[in-house]
């Protein structure tokens, strides 16, 4: 039967790791503190900052404590739900003004209309928010590609690194694990995926990238699904 359904991750797979580094994370930092004050009576932000206080174990944090707790999450580049929401939000202000267009890796956008066009099942797991990889994808170079994807993935599955979060997203899909393929630049989150039963395919763009056991490819020019 074959791989039927295909899941990528986003940063440093379909979309330049710098794009996110220097573009989003520089841009989200930046918007943060007017953000969260503005905003901070939204029931989604009030959630989220009571959220980063639990999560930061200080429950009598300040607006201006949480502000810095949030800035310092970026610059560690921790995978906390709270802080993904919030930089999706941020994010869809900076796509709607015009101030950021998502980049694409050309080949990227190549395979995805290959896949689709195939009938796979396509499908995006970030640790950013549904909501950022849907702006992503819809504010491309490329143009609006959502209609590429039956679904987006973030950590509200769980951790990438966890094995529980693909048999979460196996659960979701309802689709045997050996059909189902994940793309990725990392070799943690590849070595939990293929934990739970996914065929799995690394991608690598740059020397720095980590191998394992896994397939590897250097584009998604050279991604064959008749090969797992």
């Amino acid at each position: 039967m074959g791989i039927q359904a295909v899941i990528v991750d986003t940063a440093g797979t379909t979309t330049d790791y710098d794009f996110i580094q220097k573009v989003l994370f520089s841009y989200s930092a930046n918007e943060m503190a007017k953000f969260i004050e503005d905003n901070q009576d939204h029931v989604v932000v009030s959630h989220c900052i009571d959220d980063v206080k639990d999560l930061a174990g200080e429950p009598d944090a300040d607006l201006p404590r949480v502000i810095e707790i949030l800035l310092e999450w970026i610059a560690q580049d921790k995978k906390a739900t709270p802080l993904k929401t919030i930089q999706g939000m941020i994010w869809r202000q900076g796509y709607q003004k015009g101030a950021l267009e998502g980049h694409i890796y050309p080949d990227a956008m190549e395979a995805l209309k290959s896949l689709k066009e195939q009938g796979k099942r396509i499908y995006s797991y970030s640790s950013s928010s549904t909501e950022a990889q849907e702006l992503l994808f819809q504010h491309s170079q490329f143009g609006d590609l959502r209609n590429m994807f039956h679904g987006h993935f973030d950590t509200h599955v769980g951790q990438k690194v966890e094995s529980q979060a693909y048999r979460n997203i196996i659960n979701t899909i309802s689709m045997w694990p050996n059909l189902i393929l994940f793309v990725s630049d990392s070799l943690e989150e590849l070595n939990a995926a293929k934990a739970a039963g996914l065929k799995t395919c690394q991608i690598v763009r740059s020397d720095s990238v980590r191998q394992g056991k896994h397939q590897v490819i250097e584009d998604f020019s050279h991604l064959k699904l008749s090969s797992f």
